[in-house]
């Protein structure tokens, strides 16, 4: 993973950790405490599962259909080859369906592969420009890379695809909160994170520590006038 700068308190660490892609995630369940991302998120034709992964509920032929969710089963019982084929093998008879390159990118990612994976969201937004989950996946992907402004843009547009998109929102705040130090629009996106995803008590008490942050800031600028 790329060196990013970061803030050494306990809580910003954390927050970090969670920031990961949603398939990392599984490798620190138990060994990092983070909000509830793995609750099922649904955006547009597109559903995250409580695993991070993509499954689409748009219609596709049966035998298709069952290609795709044991490719999904395989990623989520975190057999990324066997994961990684299936998807290929899926995409070979339905290039068409954005969910498996989105998908693809996230194993690629997993393993830090991050021309691979930009190059299948790449064909996944040539399918559908306005993917939500392809363009939440990208702003990820860029933050891992320290393109702190580009990611933004890539989550700006998710939540333009679909506003009620919490995870693209959560990411919103976790990169203007560590990265872009706009401490006032990364409340607003972990409030709007709460508002659709239901209350957290760390997303709590991270609005909590801003709110703290910037009255402070506030205080010291009114002084210094």
């Amino acid at each position: 993973m790329s060196s990013q700068p970061f803030s050494n308190n306990s809580q910003s660490g954390r927050r970090w950790l969670v920031a990961l892609p949603l398939f990392a995630m599984l490798a620190l369940i138990g060994c990092a405490s983070g909000p509830e991302t793995a609750r099922t998120q649904k955006s547009n034709d597109v559903t995250v599962d409580e695993n991070g992964v993509a499954v689409e509920t748009r219609v596709v032929p049966p035998a298709f259909q069952t290609m795709y969710e044991q490719a999904v089963a395989a990623m989520a019982a975190g057999d990324t080859i066997d994961a990684e084929l299936r998807f290929q093998e899926f995409l070979l008879q339905y290039p068409n369906y954005p969910g498996a390159h989105v998908n693809l990118a996230i194993i690629f990612s997993g393993r830090d592969d991050f021309q691979a994976a930009e190059n299948s969201l790449t064909d996944a937004l040539i399918i559908d420009p306005l993917h939500p989950v392809a363009l939440n996946q990208l702003g990820m992907l860029l933050r891992r890379q320290g393109k702190f402004h580009e990611a933004e843009t890539a989550y700006m547009k998710a939540v333009e695809a679909d506003p009620n998109y919490a995870l693209a929102h959560y990411n919103l705040g976790i990169l203007n909160d560590l990265y872009l130090q706009r401490l006032e629009t990364a409340v607003q996106h972990y409030e709007r994170y709460q508002v659709l995803m239901g209350e957290d008590a760390q997303v709590n008490r991270w609005i909590t520590d801003l709110k703290r942050r910037i009255s402070a800031a506030q205080r010291t600028a009114s002084v210094t006038e």
